[in-house]
């Protein structure tokens, strides 16, 4: 069986940054990827898939990237499922990353105009 995805669109906002209860980095982004058509009304849509980034990919995209910043992912397609507080199953799809590659957008913006300073972190206490 193959589970490989590579997707390449913008931050619809900065990286989200948490450390789980072991101290492993991990970062959720959403990515705005623009569709190949347009609709019946000729605008071109996107979809907003979310990704979900671990240790080392998780620090260096929340540190260098803002919202705008267009990337590039590769990982796999992960469904889970939670019960929240109301009771009820709550369905997740999301992308786990493998690898992000840092494109354009704010990131290179950043680059030529100052030199890129990282997000402050909160280590788990």
């Amino acid at each position: 069986m193959i589970n490989s995805v590579v997707l390449v669109g913008r931050l619809t906002k900065d990286p989200e940054m948490r450390y789980t209860a072991d101290g492993a980095p991990v970062a959720n982004i959403t990515l705005a990827v623009n569709r190949t058509f347009k609709n019946a009304s000729g605008v071109m849509e996107a979809d907003f898939v979310n990704c979900t980034l671990w240790r080392k990919t998780a620090e260096n995209t929340a540190n260098y990237c803002r919202k705008g910043s267009i990337v590039g992912v590769s990982g796999r397609i992960q469904t889970r499922n939670y019960e929240n507080s109301e009771g009820k199953r709550v369905y997740v799809t999301e992308v786990v990353a493998d690898s992000v590659r840092f494109m354009g957008g704010q990131t290179r913006e950043l680059a030529v105009t100052e030199k890129p300073q990282p997000l402050q972190q909160t280590q788990p206490q």
